[in-house]
């Protein structure tokens, strides 16, 4: 594989904090890296070191020669007065960038819904990020460093530029050149594209006159799934290690604090073993626990949608374009929509841009009526919104975190331990020195972490969340899934993060735009089909009568009994599932006890009645866990159907 771009010993350093120090890495012809890392460890200043966008501040930044490298960056800086023609091919005729298949890939996946001829400067904040992102890609560049390029994209411009990427990133065997770096907190997009993984580890600044510890950069082979299980491991390594040290650290200590008379005249080399042992402890991780609350309880009937229709009003430019005075004055997002979201449901809720994602919650959370239909609450529904932005932060930005946290609860009972705001601050990942920085000064992701806490503690039980991933870095990102796994109330989750979808909610809906809510037996991957039909059929007749067809409002009959029944029997089955689920981990921990035990009995030749008698205790247990499983299968197949 030729080396492409590299870096040797580079130390990068912003204002007095010293981000990176010592760092060697390189990345040769066919690779695709991701870089991860927490908000502010510096991985957009890495980004912007290697594409020769910043200086180092020590070491070098090589690239082999003739190396050309294009980079996508989180802001764009168009000229005010570049069309998105100019903006993405310059002044080349159209004839040259047109003939090439690769470009009109980039048009089709990107630029399908934009007007060439149209300002930049009048785009929407997508739009504009899509137009800086096929800037990029149609560039002639060898290495493409790519900065959040899934901001703004929903679930099938993900799908379209992973495709892409691999297909032009494949590797030496293939018949495409190049390699490819980007930061990126979509999971499911890093699994897909990357050969590697970079994770940036933040350094530490112990304060007091002390030096810094600099960041550093761990590397990992294979993608987001390889990376979890790799750093896992590492952490089980590092953990077996750190206990040897901690045994010997104690006796070292224990013999330095033997008798005062004996200290001056101890061997120089036992305080240096002592001393060797305490520098070799690794700065811990900046890790993250978010910590759930207790809910409210629901009822019977949560939220119901009846029969629902909402409309908006078709601006001028828009009647125009689609057929001038004959054209309706009003666009129907949702039609004559049914939908019952019943205690306990986890659902996840992907569709095109402008389907009415955002509007369906909107009336879940009441803060929008619809035009016709009804939605009916249940008396004690409790909703919280997670909003797409975290502008309601904004009044709070002269307050210090922990007094923005303390304005929604002084002190909180989680399990049985009661916990000041300070001490949640901490379980939420900031350091005692960023819990008293303001709200106005703290990054976005510390904002959306401080955004989610104050939301949960207020004790809702139905939870709202438009696009929850924006801002957050993968640590981040697990922490949120894990509370989000035991929040015992109604779950409904508006992402284009395919990963967190799949990860937190049992099953998906889409909206195509057509006016219904669609049930997606086949999950994220069926939304995806029926999207890349709809495009190659171009047939909107046929197409908005398949998905009326199986759309989640039935017609005959009594729509709303069969909803609310098929909605039962999920739950219940849901509820058995969790049970059984309980049931096989306590089985599991019961066999690896016994096989403990035998193991530790095996060793005395004198116990060999006792360990016949654990041998039979264990064929029960492991027949007891292998029962729990069938009935786990047939629990699973009754939730899917």
């Amino acid at each position: 594989m030729a080396h492409l771009l590299g870096a040797e010993s580079i130390r990068i350093a912003v204002g007095s904090r010293l981000l990176l120090d010592d760092v060697t890495l390189g990345i040769g012809d066919g690779g695709r890296v991701g870089l991860l890392g927490p908000n502010g460890a510096g991985k957009s200043t890495l980004l912007a070191a290697l594409a020769g966008a910043r200086e180092v501040d020590g070491g070098r930044v090589t690239r082999s020669g003739g190396t050309r490298v294009a980079m996508l960056a989180q802001s764009d800086d168009f000229a005010p007065g570049d069309t998105v023609r100019t903006a993405v091919h310059g002044d080349a005729p159209e004839h040259e960038w047109a003939s090439r298949a690769p470009i009109r890939d980039i048009h089709a996946g990107l630029l399908a819904d934009v007007d060439l001829d149209a300002r930049v400067a009048a785009l929407s904040g997508g739009q504009r990020r899509r137009v800086a992102l096929a800037a990029v890609l149609t560039a002639q560049a060898d290495v493409v460093i790519l900065d959040e390029p899934t901001n703004h994209l929903d679930v099938e411009g993900v799908d379209w530029l992973a495709r892409h990427l691999r297909a032009r990133f494949n590797g030496p065997g293939g018949r495409a050149s190049g390699a490819l770096v980007t930061v990126t907190h979509d999971r499911w997009f890093l699994d897909a594209i990357c050969t590697n993984v970079w994770e940036v580890v933040p350094g530490v600044d112990p304060g007091g006159g002390r030096p810094q510890v600099a960041g550093r950069i761990e590397t990992y082979d294979g993608g987001y799934a390889a990376y979890v299980l790799s750093r896992a491991e590492r952490a089980r390594q590092a953990a077996v290690a750190a206990a040897k040290r901690e045994n010997l650290l104690r006796k070292e200590l224990a013999w330095l604090r033997r008798g005062a008379p004996a200290r001056t005249s101890k061997p120089r080399f036992r305080i240096e073993a002592a001393e060797a042992l305490i520098a070799d402890v690794p700065p811990p991780r900046d890790t993250v626990a978010l910590t759930a609350m207790a809910t409210a309880r629901l009822g019977k009937k949560v939220l119901d949608l009846e029969d629902v229709t909402v409309r908006y009003p078709v601006s001028a430019s828009r009647a125009d374009e689609a057929g001038g005075a004959d054209a309706p004055a009003e666009r129907e997002v949702l039609r004559h929509v049914t939908w019952r979201l019943a205690p306990g449901e986890r659902v996840g809720v992907v569709g095109v841009n402008g389907a009415g994602k955002t509007t369906l919650l909107r009336l879940l959370e009441g803060v929008q009526e619809p035009a016709g239909g009804r939605v009916a609450r249940g008396k004690t529904v409790q909703v919280a919104t997670l909003s797409q932005s975290t502008h309601e932060l904004d009044a709070l930005a002269d307050l210090r975190v922990v007094e923005a946290v303390a304005m929604v609860g002084e002190r909180v009972v989680v399990g049985d331990k009661e916990m000041t705001a300070a001490q949640l601050v901490e379980r939420l990942g900031f350091t005692r020195q960023r819990a008293w920085t303001r709200v106005g000064e703290v990054s976005g992701g510390e904002r959306r972490r401080l955004q989610l806490l104050r939301l949960l503690m207020t004790e809702p039980n139905v939870l709202l969340l438009d696009e929850p991933t924006n801002d957050l870095d993968t640590d981040t990102l697990a922490a949120v899934e894990d509370i989000l796994d035991s929040f015992p109330g109604t779950l409904v989750v508006v992402s284009h993060d395919r990963y967190l979808l799949e990860r937190v909610t049992d099953h998906q809906v889409a909206l195509l735009g057509d006016g219904s809510v669609r049930d997606l037996p086949g999950g994220v991957e069926q939304y995806l089909q029926l999207r890349r039909e709809a495009v190659g059929s171009r047939g909107a007749g046929a197409s908005a009568g398949s998905a009326e067809s199986t759309t989640t409002r039935t017609t005959g009959g009594d729509p709303a009994e069969r909803s609310a029944s098929s909605g039962a029997r999920r739950h219940e089955a849901r509820k058995a599932l969790g049970r059984i689920e309980r049931k096989m981990e306590r089985s599991a921990q019961a066999v690896a006890a016994l096989h403990v035990r035998m193991e530790e009995v095996s060793a005395d030749p004198a116990r060999v009645g006792e360990l016949a008698e654990l041998g039979r205790e264990l064929v029960a247990a492991e027949a007891s866990h292998a029962e729990l499983e069938e009935q786990w299968l047939e629990a699973a197949e009754m939730v899917e159907s």
